[in-house]
Parts: structure tokens; C-alpha cells; sequence
């Protein structure tokens, strides 16, 4: 997600760190740092919580995870030998969670840390996590080191059918070659902007509230760095936005983008770029100018991984696929297309107020999937296949043996029974889909993470079904959410309850239809879902249940 930050000033969440863990990061086997009073008193109100934490005086061998996910796979090859802890509590979105000073501690004591990664997680766990972390403990990214394990990779490909273009923001490469690692950011600051009205950016989040990156009705500040219009992502990373425009007419939007490698090094200006943008007018373009109004197009700063020189670009695939897919222009070869229709009346409520008063209208390209979503090309959610967890599994395996030799016989023998039970897992999901007629295997859900469950079980991804994520759900909103459970000639929509508050225009619809709403866990688990095995067996019978005739 993108954090609003200045270019010449560390994120929050790294500053809380640092002054959170006052003390240096303890030496494993001496594990008695002294705490600053703040910290202090953060891990006594986090132990009245009842959350569990690392401990310096645990025997056992202290291992931390960003997601609940990962630490129940850790507790069933570590045993008795480990005492994990999760930084995303259960029931929280890794996309959006924002860690906590009792957080930063955990990791300070931590031997051993797992995340997921390949952008999965919000980037300032990761930034917490790759902040604070010991010099001599372990860290593993599973997704990206798992394909030593014979783990498969796909592509993430975003298949959402917009009547407009689906518009985003880009940070492409990975930067190594400019000393990038990823706890690194790409700020991305508006800088100018002219046309008959104003310009937002925004992005709505899993509740309905909104955050403002783009603010053109108050200027642009250069004396603070452009810090109330600026946004951050990690590099080689894209997320959605919703974009605004308050009167037709022809827009220009000037971007400069900079490197943070750190927290301590200047900033390196990757250059900037001016996009054009027709707003319910003919885009009328010049000669060699394409105009991009469908599909899925990303105003992108270009790190210069492949050679080139690092600045401001479009990517663009009319298609929506994946980045694979995507053409680069120079932003002088291209306008965007905002037309008549992407006209919408500003609901009621505080949420959206920035854009003007209800009922006023205003143009608006949507963020299309609704919620913080910060994602690279390949898709973070391996573990929907259950192969892909048996190679997380053998990964966690040897890095705890590498981590704690004399318990190499306990993983073996743990992790040996628990691939076991993984094996039979698959079978039985392999074996309960397969009773689902061959042409009702279409999976609706509102959120791309089962592309893994489709690859490996033989099910469609026949769409994504989401309320514009703008505005409140007009009557015409209304209509085109059931003509498209109409045209999906579905029997049912899956949804993940953790996202169920968000999602009562698609159960409403439903029920008129007829169509019905089934439980389906993606990221996170909660009181009903408290482990691994049990997700993967309860969203096999949700699909078998819910999908045959």
C-alpha cells in the first residue's frame, strides 16, 4: 500500500522503529537487551492484550512470521523447539496491516524470520521486519526461495472488465543496480497540474475509507518536497488508485519519482514526465498519439533495470493482462481517456467530502479492486495450491535445522508427518473439486487470490465482482453487478468473511438473483478457520457445496 511520504524524510513506520528499539540488536544466546521506557511500556500493554511475543529468556529457538498463514505452518515443523509469533493477527488483511511498536520488539528477538513476500505483505512490515531484525538471525522470503523446493510460480494476472480504463501506478524494476533492496521505496510526487478543474488520486480502502495521495485544488508544495502529493511503493511493485476529475475538459498531471534506497541516503531522482488526460471530451489525438481507454494502463517510474535510462513511462495492455503484456510508451505518446460515461454523482458521507458536496458530479476512472493492494508480477498467493505449502514446508524445514542443528532429528521427524497430512490435503481437495461437473467449475469471487487454487484443481476464474469502488453503489451500479452475475451464469459467489462488511451490495444482488454467497479463506483465518489444512478442506467443500447442481 502506498504510504504519503516526503522525499526527503523516513516512513513512519521506520521511524517508530527506530525509536522504539532503542538499544542494539542483542547477540543470539544473550538475549537481554535493555528496552527503552516507550517499548516498554508498549510490550506491557501488548502482554494485557493478550497477544503472545517473543521472549529473551525462551530456551526455545524464537521465530517470527508476517502472517498467521506461515506461522501455523512453522508451529507444525518447529513443535515444541520453537515459539513463533505472527505480526498480521488473525483475521487482519496482510495487504493493509500496519505493524506496531510491539511488533518492532518481536522482531528484535527473533532468530529466525519468515515472510511470504513477493509483495504480499504491506511494505512497512516488511520495511519493520528487514529494519530490525538481529545481523545474525535467518531471514526467508518462501514464495521467491520455495521453487527450490519445486514450487510453481504463475503470473498475476488481473482479468477485471472495467467500462473504462483501469488506471494504476507502477514502480518498474527492481533497482539492484542502484543499491535497492526491498525495504526500499519509489516516491511518486505530483508536482504541477493545469486543466479546467481540479485532480484527485485516492484510494478507497476495504472499509470504504479513503486516503488522498493527489491534491490539486490546493497547489503543489516544492518547499516541503511535494510531501501532502506524494506516494510510496516499493520497487518493481504496482497498485490501483481511483482517479477524479472535477470539470471536462483537457488535463495535464507532471510526476517525478525518487529512489530511497534507505532511510540514511539521499534520495535518487529518477527523472519526471507530464501525462495528458481527456476528460469527457473528444481525446482528438495527434498524429503517432495512442489514446488508452480500456484495458489496464499504469503511470510508471522506470528504475532502468533493462539498460535504459531511469524516468518517467506508461505502461499500457488494452487487454488487462499481466505486465507481461504491458507496451511502454514515453508520456508524450499517449492520452488518457476519461469519458462522458465515467461521469458520478458524490455519494453522501465524510468518506469522499474532498471531491465536493453530495450529489455534485465528477469524473472518475475507478481503482477497480477495491481495498490496499500492492502486488508485482507474480502472484503472492502460492499456498492456494497445496504442492506449493508441502515446498514452503521442506523450506522451514532446513532453515530451522541450518538455525538449530541440534533439533535437525525433531524437524525432520515434525515436518516428515506434516508433509504427510499436506499430501493427503491435496488428495482430498484434488478429489472433492473433481465432483463438480467439468462446466460449473467457475470461480466468482471479489478478490484475485485463488489464481494457484484454479491452476492446480482445474477451476475458472470466470471473474472478479466488486461494487464501484468509488462511490456508493448507484441504482445503475446495482444493475450492472447483476448483469454480470447474469452473464457469468454463475450458481454462486465466493467471498472471504473477513471481507463480508464490504460487500453488501454483492450479497444483496445475490439473493435477488438467486445466486448464492459462499465462504471462501484467502490470506487470513479468524475463529472458525484457525489453520492451514482445515482452509484448504473448508474451501474444497464451500466450492463442491456451492457449485453442483
Amino acid at each position: 500500500m502506498p504510504d504519503v511520504a516526503s522525499p526527503d524524510a523516513p516512513s513512519p513506520p521506520a521511524r517508530a522503529a527506530r525509536a522504539a528499539v532503542a538499544a542494539p540488536r542483542p547477540p543470539r544466546g544473550a538475549r537481554t537487551p535493555r528496552l527503552s521506557a516507550a517499548l516498554a511500556l508498549v510490550v506491557a500493554l501488548a502482554g494485557c492484550a493478550g497477544r503472545p511475543a517473543l521472549s529473551p529468556d525462551d530456551a526455545r529457538l524464537q521465530v517470527v512470521t508476517t502472517t498467521g498463514l506461515l506461522a501455523d505452518l512453522v508451529r507444525h515443523v518447529g513443535g515444541d523447539r520453537v515459539h513463533v509469533v505472527s505480526l498480521v493477527p488473525d483475521g487482519g488483511d496482510p495487504h493493509t496491516y500496519e505493524p506496531s511498536l510491539r511488533d518492532a520488539r518481536n522482531v528484535v528477538y527473533a532468530d529466525v524470520a519468515f515472510s511470504n513476500y513477493a509483495l504480499l505483505e504491506e511494505h512497512s512490515v516488511i520495511k519493520t521486519l528487514d529494519a530490525n531484525l538481529r545481523d545474525d538471525a535467518v531471514s526467508v522470503s518462501l514464495a521467491e526461495e520455495s521453487v527450490k523446493y519445486a514450487a510453481e510460480l504463475i503470473p498475476l494476472v488481473e482479468d477485471v472488465t472495467l467500462d473504462t480504463v483501469w488506471l494504476g501506478l507502477r514502480a518498474h524494476g527492481d533497482g539492484a543496480h542502484l543499491g535497492a533492496t526491498r525495504a526500499s521505496q519509489v516516491l511518486v510526487s505530483a508536482t504541477a497540474a493545469t486543466g479546467p478543474g481540479d485532480v484527485f488520486a485516492y484510494l478507497t480502502g476495504s472499509f470504504g475509507e479513503t486516503d488522498v495521495y493527489i491534491d490539486s485544488s490546493n497547489g503543489f508544495d516544492a518547499a516541503n518536497g511535494y510531501r501532502d502529493d506524494t506516494l510510496s511503493l516499493p520497487a518493481d511493485a504496482h497498485t490501483h488508485l481511483s482517479w477524479a476529475f472535477t470539470e471536462p475538459g483537457r488535463y495535464t498531471l507532471t510526476l517525478r519519482a525518487h529512489l530511497q534506497v534507505d532511510d540514511t541516503s539521499r534520495p535518487i531522482d529518477l527523472g519526471s514526465g507530464t501525462f495528458a488526460f481527456a476528460v469527457g471530451v473528444d481525446p482528438d489525438p495527434a498524429p503517432g498519439v495512442a489514446v488508452l481507454d480500456r484495458g489496464h494502463a499504469d503511470l510508471t517510474a522506470d528504475l532502468g533495470d533493462d539498460g535504459a535510462a531511469p524516468g518517467l513511462a506508461v505502461r499500457y495492455d488494452p487487454e488487462g493482462g499481466g505486465e507481461r503484456s504491458q507496451r511502454r510508451y514515453s508520456p508524450e505518446q499517449v492520452v488518457i481517456d476519461v469519458p462522458a460515461k465515467a461521469l458520478d454523482e458524490i455519494p453522501a458521507g465524510p468518506a469522499l467530502r474532498f471531491l465536493g458536496r453530495p450529489g455534485e458530479r465528477v469524473y472518475q476512472l475507478a481503482q477497480a479492486v477495491l481495498g490496499k493492494h500492492v502486488h508485482g508480477e507474480i502472484d503472492p498467493h502460492l499456498w492456494q495450491n497445496v504442492r506449493n505449502a508441502m515446498a514452503y514446508a521442506q523450506l522451514i524445514r532446513d532453515t530451522l535445522i541450518a538455525a538449530d542443528p541440534a533439533g535437525a532429528g525433531a524437524y525432520r521427524d515434525n515436518a516428515a508427518a506434516y508433509l504427510a497430512e499436506l499430501d493427503r490435503t491435496d488428495a482430498y481437495v484434488r478429489r472433492t473439486l473433481a465432483q463438480i461437473p467439468a462446466s460449473h467449475r467457475n470461480l466468482v469471487t471479489t478478490h484475485d487470490a485463488f489464481g494457484y487454487l484454479a491452476d492446480a484443481y482445474d477451476v475458472r476464474v470466470a471473474g472478479f465482482v466488486t461494487p464501484h469502488p468509488a462511490a456508493e453503489p448507484s441504482l445503475a451500479d446495482r444493475r450492472k453487478l447483476a448483469d454480470t452475475l447474469r452473464t457469468l451464469r454463475v450458481s454462486a459467489v465466493f467471498l472471504e468473511p473477513n471481507l463480508a462488511a464490504r460487500s453488501s451490495t454483492l450479497t444483496e444482488v445475490a439473493r435477488d438473483l438467486g445466486v448464492r454467497v459462499c465462504a471462501i479463506y484467502g490470506d487470513a483465518f479468524d475463529d472458525e478457520v484457525t489453520g492451514y489444512v482445515q482452509m484448504m478442506r473448508l474451501n474444497a467443500d464451500s466450492l463442491r457445496e456451492c457449485l453442483s447442481p
